[in-house]
């Protein structure tokens, strides 16, 4: 999610652009930089921001939109960037692919910095509210890294406990700063939805969490049209499906959608949340239309045969095997499918030929699976349906 911060007010967009929100520095192509960030145009985000910084580099809020960028573009390269994966009570999901190795350099590079300019304005003044929010936001997606990309526990809730300590300091000095609500939200619903005993353990530390709290700061940041008003939004959006309350996520999701239409994810959470309430036939079209959009060339570079995948596992949970496997099969007219759901798609397949009795057909899609990569988990349950027909 993209750093969010309190300041000036940007121009008026044109009426079908996304709503602009008030943002820091106040340079005129922040709110273009975050119209593609949300749009997931990451690569046209990226070189904005990094122009904006050029420009104010002494704002820890310029690198802090920068560090969202490149955090976010990559954490969508990995394949960590599944809804359905952070719906569980872990609250982490699976990176699906290494992370990049200059990337991540990159992003301790530009969390040092931030951290050095913010600790600068501390030090002369303690109770700065603009560098304790700036600190806390620097902290916050430091944690976001070193959960899902270093995957190294302690430190990444080190980090975020304290983005909560910064951002309850903002809240303190100034009760009207609803976007270090986002943050405070966020900690106090994952908190306050811990099992009994994990609750008292980390309470022992010093931490506790409601639930109903984090709701209502989360409304607030979402309502408060600072920066962190989209990011509130997709987040209470997360935590309404787990909570099992689809229609009020899917209200949220079809919002961020009318608003950034190229967001290819808020459009596929759409029918997954129409899937997950029981809408079979309305989650089947949105699925559609995606994929029909994606063979039309409106998601350049975006995994957009995820749709497709969606789908197919929707028809096989219905049982109607047939459809599914055609809906996997149609994976392969991709250019360049993601490899990890390519393979998915065809040991789907597989396995729907299979139940099916369609032995030859089953096999075909075990060796496609193979053909793309040997090594893989799916790789090794394709070989293991090889040896025996495979399926529910």
């Amino acid at each position: 999610m993209a750093s969010v911060c309190l300041g000036q007010k940007a121009p008026a967009p044109p009426a079908h652009a996304a709503p602009l929100h008030i943002s820091r520095p106040a340079d005129p192509l922040n709110a273009a930089a975050f119209n593609h960030f949300y749009n997931l145009e990451y690569g046209i985000a990226v070189q904005q921001f990094e122009q904006i910084l050029q420009r104010h580099p002494e704002d820890p809020f310029a690198v802090n939109h920068l560090i969202s960028a490149v955090l976010i573009r990559e954490l969508y390269r990995m394949g960590a960037m599944n809804t359905g994966e952070y719906a569980n009570n872990s609250f982490i999901g699976e990176a699906h692919r290494p992370a990049d190795p200059k990337v991540k350099e990159r992003i301790k590079g530009l969390v040092q910095r931030a951290e050095d300019l913010e600790n600068q304005e501390l030090k002369a003044n303690p109770n700065d509210v603009e560098a304790l929010y700036a600190r806390g936001v620097t902290r916050g997606q430091f944690s976001i890294y070193t959960a899902l990309i270093e995957r190294a526990w302690f430190s990444a809730l080190r980090n975020a406990v304290g983005a909560r300590h910064d951002h309850e300091r903002v809240l303190q000095l100034d009760p009207n700063y609803t976007d270090a609500k986002l943050v405070v939200g966020t900690h106090n619903y994952v908190m306050g939805s811990l099992p009994w005993s994990v609750k008292m353990a980390v309470a022992l530390a010093g931490l506790s969490g409601n639930k109903e709290k984090g709701f209502k700061y989360l409304r607030q940041a979402a309502a408060g049209h600072g920066e962190t008003s989209v990011d509130a939004k997709i987040v209470l959006a997360l935590f309404l499906r787990r909570e099992r309350r689809y229609a009020d996520a899917l209200q949220i999701i079809r919002q961020l959608n009318d608003d950034y239409p190229k967001n290819l994810l808020f459009t596929l959470e759409q029918g997954n949340l129409l899937r997950a309430e029981g809408h079979y036939p309305e989650a089947a079209e949105v699925y559609t239309k995606i994929w029909q959009a994606g063979r039309e060339g409106r998601y350049p570079s975006l995994h957009y045969e995820m749709a497709e995948l969606s789908l197919g596992d929707m028809l096989r949970d219905q049982k109607k095997y047939a459809e599914a496997a055609a809906a996997y099969e149609q994976i392969n007219q991709v250019k360049n499918p993601d490899s990890e759901l390519l393979q998915k798609a065809n040991l789907g397949a597989g396995e729907m030929h299979d139940i099916l009795q369609q032995r030859d057909s089953a096999l075909k899609s075990y060796q496609l699976v193979l053909a793309t990569n040997s090594t893989s988990t799916q790789a090794d349950t394709a070989r293991k349906c090889i040896k025996q027909p495979c399926g529910e």
